[in-house]
């Protein structure tokens, strides 16, 4: 750098700008230091200074007068002060030190609320065994074959009317008159109706006389392969077709009580089990109940379901049904129907109503009409029987509750006097309790034989 250029000013450091105020401050004390002084009297008491020679020119300084300073502040009036608004929000949480007052405030978080801590239940040693008990029989359900599940839920029945035949034939050991009387009572008393009871007696002893059969096993067999043959006759299996754009319509009929809307729910659960698109109906809209149960079973099933208002006509909500189905390409549909009186003769035509808007929407339809009993309604079954068969079209029975009655002779009755199959039995409230009726298999079960 040449001698003939003027050096640039400095520029003030950090330290310079820091400290400045000390330059500041000298500068003002010179500065007040230079100030002439006042020329002021010297009194010697402020008392006896004179108000008049205070001079006016302090305020004008910057200074207050002693009037000023004498007079008291008057404080607003109450009503003009306006009330603080309410704080709705948390006071922000400052920061204290260097970093607070760098950074300023900051909103205060709230503190997550405690998770709740769920209560230990005691379990009770007894609680414990319970459990244990429950498993295992559930574990020997599973692992029971049908044919034991079906032995053990007619135990009811094989201990009644059974061991009772048993007794009678076991005191002579021979079908003489006495003992046929008694077995004519016992069956009379076990709901087998009057007129079956006489033809079984009678089918009895001609076959003893025939083949000579005496002794009490041997009468007992004997005994067994009537009751099988009273059985057997018009048979027929629980099979829906599945024909493509044509869905297989089962109507469910029966009186109230008797266990349609669960028998609908295990049909409908062996359907779908067996790879076939199920559809319900709840066709009875004058109980809700009904419509909720029915509804369940749709859900557990994975089955379509159709219900209407409460009070509705069924016949509509089925044609609505049938038609969504051959629509929706469903397999099979089940038509719950309203449980009703067989006594009330209006009733049962709004049932053959039914049945004629089925057959209008998907020809020959309903190509199933299955009648639910309960076994322990007795000799009331058969008069069930009778009147549903002349409003519909009966095609098989249900049979249920057969693990409930000591007497189960009215399968007996039915099979005997009416050309219907039985299609169906249950024994019991699982799903898996509900089968197709085996004669052979169920006479077999009802004498407590140990092997199928």
């Amino acid at each position: 750098m040449s001698s003939s250029q003027s050096p640039e000013p400095k520029k003030p450091g950090f330290f310079s700008r820091l400290f400045s105020w000390k330059k500041v401050e000298n500068a003002e004390e010179k500065a007040q230091a230079e100030i002439p002084p006042l020329d002021i009297p010297a009194y010697k008491s402020l008392d006896a200074v004179p108000r008049d020679e205070v001079t006016p020119a302090l305020p004008a300084q910057g200074f207050a007068s002693q009037s000023e300073i004498e007079k008291p502040a008057e404080a607003p009036p109450v009503s003009e002060v306006p009330p603080p608004p309410p704080s709705t929000a948390e006071e922000p949480q400052r920061k204290s030190g260097w970093f607070g007052s760098l950074f300023g405030a900051r909103e205060a978080v709230p503190a997550p609320p405690p998770e709740p801590v769920p209560d230990v239940v005691e379990i009770t040693r007894e609680q414990r065994d319970a459990e244990r008990e429950a498993e295992r029989r559930a574990l020997e359900e599973a692992q029971k074959s049908w044919y034991d599940r079906l032995k053990e839920r007619l135990q009811k029945t094989s201990g009644g009317f059974i061991s009772a035949v048993r007794s009678a034939v076991g005191l002579s050991g021979r079908l003489d008159d006495e003992t046929a009387e008694k077995l004519e009572e016992i069956l009379i008393g076990a709901d087998v109706g009057m007129e079956t009871s006489i033809k079984i007696v009678d089918r009895l002893r001609k076959r003893a006389r025939a083949e000579g059969t005496e002794g009490a096993d041997a009468i007992m067999k004997l005994f067994q392969e009537v009751l099988t043959d009273v059985f057997t006759g018009n048979m027929k299996t629980f099979q829906p077709r599945a024909t493509p754009g044509v869905p297989y319509v089962i109507m469910v009929v029966g009186v109230n009580g008797v266990g349609k809307t669960t028998t609908v729910g295990k049909m409908a659960q062996r359907c779908a089990d067996a790879g076939l698109r199920v559809m319900l109906v709840a066709g009875d809209t004058f109980r809700a109940a009904a419509v909720e149960q029915l509804e369940i079973w749709a859900q557990r099933t994975g089955s379509e379901f159709m219900r209407s208002k409460h009070g509705a006509d069924p016949s509509g909500l089925v044609f609505d049904a049938l038609n969504s189905a051959k629509a929706k390409n469903i397999d099979v549909v089940f038509v719950d129907t309203a449980g009703r009186l067989h006594t009330k003769t209006s009733l049962m035509d709004e049932l053959g109503k039914v049945g004629r808007v089925c057959a209008r929407v998907i020809p020959d339809s309903p190509h199933e009409t299955l009648l639910v009993l309960d076994a322990t309604t007795g000799q009331n079954a058969v008069q069930q029987v009778k009147i549903f068969s002349a409003a519909v079209p009966v095609t098989g029975l249900v049979m249920t509750k057969l693990d409930g009655t000591a007497k189960g002779g009215i399968l007996i009755t039915i099979r005997d006097q009416f050309d219907i199959p039985v299609t169906l039995i249950g024994v019991g409230e699982g799903v898996n309790d509900l089968r197709d009726f085996n004669p052979g298999q169920y006479a077999r079960a009802l004498f407590g034989e140990a092997t199928e």
